[in-house]
C-alpha cells in the first residue's frame, strides 16, 4: 500500500521536502550500488584491470557521502 500524505504535497512543506530529499538519496544509493556492483563484477570476470573503475567508484562515493552529509546534517527543514 503506497504511503498517503494527509495534505496536498508541495515543496514548501518542510515534512514533504525532508521525505522527498531522503527518497532521492535512497534512489541515489540504489543506482550507485547497482552500477558499481555491475562494473566490478564485469571487471572480475574479464580478468582485466580497469583502472577507471576505481576512479569512478571513488568519485561517485565521494559525491554520495557529500549528498548524505547535506541531507542528514546540513539541510534545514524548518518553516
Amino acid at each position: 500500500m503506497p504511503p498517503r500524505w494527509s495534505r496536498i504535497p508541495t515543496r514548501q512543506d518542510p515534512d514533504y521536502r525532508k521525505l522527498d530529499d531522503r527518497m532521492n538519496f535512497a534512489v541515489h544509493v540504489a543506482i550507485f550500488a547497482a552500477t558499481n556492483s555491475g562494473i566490478w563484477f564485469v571487471r572480475t570476470l574479464q580478468h582485466q584491470t580497469w583502472s577507471w573503475s576505481v576512479w569512478v567508484t571513488g568519485m561517485w562515493l565521494t559525491v554520495l557521502v557529500a549528498h548524505a552529509i547535506y541531507i542528514f546534517a546540513i539541510a534545514d527543514y524548518s518553516k
